[in-house]
């Protein structure tokens, strides 16, 4: 009988996950990650691109973190949950949001979308993420100069674990205190699963 990893190793490797990426330590990438891991996407937009399949642990964070380091920084990836649910198959998936800044443009850049993990036990190593699918449902650039409203969004999020309720309410919230904020009326509710 195949067993599934315990949840406080999951959430461990979600989040080495969420430093590496966003804090642009590529290293850490083979600490959550097997090392013939495998990367997929799907995106629904034009306003970004990665691609399709990413094969290993190195690529993978010279996908994730180098390459999109190069591009985006002040980075923050949520996970819209509370808690990491298993299935049997050892999959789990949930929706995200990130809110960055496109350093080349200056711009605010705010997205959405679903992950779906697979874990697995690597012999001597223990539990890790054998493969990863990226689905980006919406990403949005807008002007942003001196990042006022990247830092008033970032500032009303827990992070990286964001309850759905607390997403919605904290967005409302923002978008109630100007006009200019109405952009993000998109991102109120959590990517569909």
């Amino acid at each position: 009988m195949v067993t599934s990893p315990p949840l406080s190793s999951v959430r461990s490797l979600l989040e080495c996950y969420l430093r590496a990426k966003d804090l642009n330590q590529p290293a850490l990438i083979s600490e959550c990650f097997a090392a013939n891991a495998e990367l997929t996407f799907s995106i629904a937009t034009d306003d970004i691109d990665f691609p399709r399949v990413v094969t290993g642990a190195p690529a993978i964070a010279k996908t994730l973190v180098a390459d999109f380091g190069e591009r985006f920084d002040r980075c923050r990836t949520y996970y819209l949950c509370v808690e990491p649910h298993l299935n049997e198959s050892r999959t789990c998936e949930m929706p995200w949001l990130v809110i960055m800044r496109e350093k080349a443009t200056e711009s605010l850049r705010i997205g959405k979308g679903t992950y779906r993990w697979r874990f697995s036990a690597d012999a001597g190593k223990g539990d890790m993420i054998v493969q990863l699918h990226i689905h980006i449902e919406r990403m949005d650039a807008l002007a942003d100069p001196h990042a006022e409203k990247l830092n008033a969004l970032q500032g009303r999020f827990s992070y990286p674990w964001l309850s759905p309720q607390e997403l919605q309410r904290s967005m409302a919230s923002f978008i109630e205190t100007g006009p200019d904020f109405a952009f993000a009326i998109p991102f109120e509710q959590a990517a569909t699963l």
